[in-house]
């Protein structure tokens, strides 16, 4: 779609990293904005707002709304919302961080740069468990009508949100699991990515099926695997035409609905949490004009 940002409907991430901003000097945020608005390459980054930041301007985004802090059985999901997230694909380490200098340049004074997270392709889509990731992704159409706003309007059609969770593996834990545990905790097979029946009713594809939610919970997941140092994990990137599906796999995942928590949480947890609206593109730049911008 031409009025979406290229980067949510793209298949494929060889390398990626997430920049996440804060509010320095609100005098300036206008300014900075714009520059960012006009002059960031779309082709290869997506820019996400925050509830903060729209509030600043005195403007309200349908939808939009900032990722609360939920709770489960002995499970703390953490909300650490931010006022701008970049997500920068591409191919080269060193031209990533290069062009991550020039968005920082953009948007200074106005915003300060926070957290910065590299990530990466592991043997094409797995998450460093070992286990293939994204495999019910929806495509084609129905990935536009799971992940892009369409209806609303000028200003908001082709946009989309994104929640934005960094998950850190325990891997002691994991390598501790005989793999039939381990395919217990998932609900597929790790040979051949198939799912079984007998899986019990905690394993995660049976939690998270987008399918059996009423209405059906389809997102658009585009996660990949981080590692620095010796801790790593899975950023969990899920871009929605609202925040509805996200927060009922979540709630379910928690064992809201029935005491069955997801057995994901055996050996990995999300240590931030954010909400962002991504912004529809008009002419190859970022359309900001519901922001009257």
């Amino acid at each position: 779609m031409q009025t979406t940002q290229s980067g949510i409907l793209a298949e494929e991430t060889k390398l990626a990293r997430y920049l996440a901003f804060t509010i320095d000097s609100e005098a300036d945020v206008v300014s900075a904005l714009s520059t960012l608005a006009a002059q960031v390459d779309l082709s290869n980054t997506v820019v996400g707002l925050g509830e903060s930041l729209v509030k600043l301007l005195g403007k309200d985004i349908p939808g939009l709304v900032t990722l609360p802090a939920q709770s489960g059985r002995g499970i703390d999901i953490p909300s650490t919302p931010t006022a701008l997230w970049c997500w920068l694909r591409g191919t080269d380490r060193g031209e990533l961080f290069h062009r991550s200098r020039q968005i920082e340049l953009m948007l200074m004074p106005a915003f300060a740069l926070g957290d910065v997270t590299d990530s990466f392709q592991y043997d094409e889509n797995r998450d460093l468990s070992g286990y293939i990731d994204g495999t019910e992704n929806p495509s084609g159409d129905e990935a536009i009508d799971a992940a892009i706003v369409q209806g609303q309007g000028n200003g908001l059609d082709g946009g989309s949100f994104v929640a934005v969770q960094q998950w850190l593996h325990d891997f002691d834990i994991l390598d501790a699991m005989q793999t039939n545990e381990r395919d217990d905790v998932i609900g597929r097979h790790i040979k051949d990515n198939e799912e079984f029946d007998e899986a019990p009713d905690s394993a995660h594809v049976k939690r998270a099926a987008q399918e059996s939610f009423e209405p059906e919970a389809f997102m658009l997941r585009r996660s990949m695997p981080w590692a620095e140092g010796m801790e790593g994990g899975l950023v969990f990137v899920a871009f929605g035409k609202s925040f509805v599906a996200f927060d009922a796999v979540l709630k379910r995942m928690l064992g809201n609905e029935d005491t069955i928590s997801d057995a994901l949480f055996k050996f990995t947890r999300p240590i931030s949490g954010a909400y962002f609206w991504c912004p529809p593109v008009k002419g190859n730049k970022l359309d900001l004009s519901a922001l009257d911008l």
